[in-house]
């Protein structure tokens, strides 16, 4: 007999795999569900009325993003582990992978911890999903994969050329996606992530990433760090944008888009010496950044050609930069977590 535990935040924090026994059926699976993007889009499939399991072991994502989640089931554990992969796939007809160490300079300081996480997880979790019988995996890949190359706007058709251990790594995992796809007939579809910010971001943690970190400086009046001149330029995407790219490759026909690599991002781009104006400018901040040299690993030039998206998909950003920026703000000055 298959047991549901859908329980309020205080009780689901020390429910782990152990106690949990059999899973309940879910049609939908989101790897991460405690982290910045798999909370997004575990909430926007509740909000659906749909069925959805999340799994996270809590290295980088918070229990307190749980909150509003509770008619999800939720299983704490480690993808590394291939029990528990093997456990979070029975029933499942999709997954978000959204697991990793996303992280360039924390892949810098221990690129082990983060193949383990990026790779092994990855490759684990595909096993158990090929074995379970899930039809459709989407991934969530980088846009490190196409590493410092000059060429704008980066295409799927480039060689990839990843300079980081996190690059690689997120990379490897792409390629094993392709892979089952080919030999297994497991539809995945991969989406390349370009500097996604918004709402649940992490702010708090060494290697967190650049927007979060503007917003809790800034609100804090402290004096935030661009490191290089700041006129090195990113492909920002609201949150928004990356759960309405993730929902339409779920739903999108197999013979259009299993086994694919597509951009996810906005197809614009701004500096970091832009944004942290205009953030300043939402926030009231009167001071200026401080510079410092640029961190290994870090590209110079981010810009997403997102035209095979909306060919495949029917992507196109929802939320502009511009009104990402002002509801970033707005949460962060109403967040406990700046």
């Amino acid at each position: 007999m298959l047991r549901v535990h859908r329980r309020r935040l205080s009780e689901l924090q020390s429910i782990t795999l152990e106690e949990q026994g059999e899973c309940i059926v879910a049609k939908y699976l989101v790897t991460g569900a405690a982290g910045f993007i798999g909370r997004s889009i575990t909430a926007e499939l509740l909000k659906r009325g749909e069925s959805v399991r999340g799994v996270d072991n809590f290295v980088t994502g918070k229990r307190s993003n749980l909150v509003g989640l509770e008619k999800m089931e939720f299983i704490e554990g480690d993808l590394a582990d291939q029990s528990v992969c093997e456990r979070v796939c029975q029933g499942v007809e999709v997954i978000f992978h959204e697991a990793a160490l996303a992280s360039v300079p924390r892949s810098v300081v221990d690129p082990v911890a983060t193949n383990t996480a990026c790779v092994d997880a990855s490759l684990y979790l595909l096993n158990a999903a090929r074995l379970a019988g899930v039809r459709r995996v989407v991934y969530a890949g980088s846009s490190s994969a196409y590493g410092d190359t000059p060429t704008l706007p980066k295409h799927e058709g480039m060689l990839p050329n990843p300079i980081s251990p996190y690059a690689a790594a997120k990379m490897a995992a792409e390629l094993y996606m392709g892979a089952f796809a080919r030999v297994y007939g497991i539809e995945t579809v991969t989406l390349r992530y370009f500097n996604v910010f918004g709402p649940y971001q992490d702010p708090t943690s060494q290697y967190s990433g650049v927007m979060a970190v503007f917003c809790r400086k800034l609100l804090a009046g402290e004096q935030p760090t661009i490191y290089g001149d700041g006129e090195q330029s990113r492909d920002f995407t609201y949150i928004d944008n990356v759960v309405h790219a993730n929902l339409l490759a779920a739903g999108a026909p197999a013979e259009k888009v299993s086994g694919k690599v597509m951009n996810a991002a906005t197809g614009n781009r701004v500096t970091l010496n832009y944004t942290f104006k205009e953030l300043a400018q939402i926030i009231g901040y009167k001071g200026e950044p401080a510079y410092a040299a640029p961190r290994a690993g870090d590209i110079r030039d981010s810009l997403a050609d997102i035209s095979r998206a909306k060919e495949l998909l029917g992507y196109s950003p929802i939320v502009d930069f511009a009104e990402g920026l002002r509801r970033t703000v707005d949460w962060y000055r109403n967040s406990s977590n700046t």
